[in-house]
């Protein structure tokens, strides 16, 4: 069977039912049409258990509204900007996993998926349609789901590796227009071409990359243009790579685990980064379960994963996801990568962030906040980054850590951590030249 007969969004939605466990795809790729059907019968139903993660919404989630507390109940294993407001105020909550370790969930039943919303291209010749841009979660989900319901896209592309299904194993389809959300790839501040100069040097020849999304991924993928023959494993791929694409400086030809191939599990950029991916065959995109396995990373060469992270402790703890006690987002591949680093020959990993936050607090601190999750432990981590310099932290004590940290926070604040760092580990710090 290799027609589709198309329903409304409207009667694919009366397949949810009481009770289900319902996932909804993520990245940029929101089945939106099929998630305001499923919201439009809130009055309808009650303890349906919706399942997020990452994703780039246009808006809040159509779901996520009072009188529907007792019908939708949100579980988030990355809180994005459609459920972040909706988790604060209470209503929704948070599953913490390693998000390699996600799949794993819903393939043990664990976290049972009965539904699936997916958000899928134009069907091959074969049948066979792709469900593009995010591979990460969905193709778990997708795998274990009673029911799939699809929206067929013009504007998704068909990528290869793990997002692919046939129409027959589709419950329901429904034909829509629906443009992806793109999301602008910021240009960097001085600030954070500082940081990306600082990763860049230390990145050599023939690495394999994992970078993370943002203003300072973008300013070290600007400034590798110069490199040879990298290789890109990653959980994110950007528009950042296009332009490393393209002039040939990632070739993955010195990668280990699929060689040849730009390797990644979602994708989030412009409509030129869609469309580059579309039947594609140098880029495969695989379940998030394989691309942030921490054995399969660390079997390429020279790894250099980069990551974000939200403030920093003088011993070299790393909080990624909270803001306090507020989860703010999620802790995505980061300890995947960061393990998986440490696994490979010549492997780094590099944390990065300014040194203040938009309001000029302090990020290097002598506590983290209190409530501030551990992402990353003192125990894993390699390079931290800041616009004021870089440091290695392997081999370091607490003392020489607590040295190295306060030459990368921002001058007005350094006084104050000397006198922490002094109070907290005395002669053992004092000693410690400038």
């Amino acid at each position: 069977m290799n027609r589709i007969d198309f329903v409304s969004a409207a009667e694919a939605a009366r397949l949810i039912k009481s009770g289900d466990h319902v996932f909804i795809q993520g990245s940029t790729s929101i089945p939106e049409t099929l998630v305001a059907a499923m919201a439009d019968r809130g009055s309808e139903l009650r303890d349906v258990t919706v399942y997020v993660a990452f994703a780039v919404a246009r808006g809040e989630a159509p779901y996520c509204r009072p009188e529907y507390r007792d019908s939708f109940l949100v579980e988030s294993f990355f809180v994005s900007n459609s459920v972040r407001e909706w988790i604060d105020a209470g209503y929704g909550s948070v599953i913490p996993r390693f998000l390699g370790e996600v799949p794993s969930l819903f393939r043990s039943g664990v976290c049972p998926v009965d539904v699936a919303l997916i958000n899928c291209s134009l069907p091959d010749k074969d049948g066979y349609v792709s469900f593009g841009v995010s591979a990460d979660l969905a193709t778990s989900a997708v795998e274990c789901a009673r029911t799939v319901i699809a929206q067929i896209n013009p504007h998704m592309p068909f990528s290869y590796g793990d997002p692919v299904i046939h129409i027959s194993r589709l419950a329901a389809a429904v034909q829509v227009d629906d443009p992806l959300v793109e999301v602008p790839t910021p240009e960097p501040t001085a600030d954070e071409i500082a940081i990306g100069n600082y990763i860049a040097e230390r990145i050599p020849d023939g690495a394999t990359l994992q970078i993370g999304v943002g203003g300072i991924p973008n300013a070290v993928l600007r400034a590798l243009g110069d490199h040879r023959h990298l290789g890109l494993h990653t959980e994110a791929m950007t528009d950042g790579v296009l332009p490393l694409l393209e002039s040939g400086v990632i070739d993955n030809s010195l990668k280990h685990v699929m060689p040849g191939k730009s390797v990644a599990s979602l994708a989030l950029g412009s409509r030129a980064l869609y469309d580059a991916m579309d039947h594609n065959p140098d880029m495969i995109f695989k379940d998030v379960a394989w691309t942030n396995d921490p054995f399969i990373i660390g079997s390429n060469p020279r790894v250099a994963a980069i990551n974000s992270c939200l403030e920093i402790d003088l011993t070299g703890q790393i909080c990624a996801d909270s803001i306090g006690t507020k989860i703010y987002s999620g802790i995505g591949g980061q300890h995947d990568f960061v393990y998986g680093a440490s696994r490979s020959e010549g492997g780094m990993s590099f944390l990065a962030m300014l040194s203040t936050s938009r309001r000029g607090h302090n990020k290097i601190k002598p506590l983290l906040t209190p409530g501030a999750g551990v992402v990353t432990t003192r125990f894993q981590t390699h390079y931290v980054v800041t616009e004021h310099g870089i440091a290695d932290l392997r081999g370091r004590s607490l003392p020489e850590r607590a040295r190295l940290l306060i030459g990368l926070a921002a001058p007005q604040f350094r006084e104050e951590l000397e006198r922490a760092a002094a109070e907290r580990f005395g002669y053992s710090f004092l000693r410690l030249k400038v």
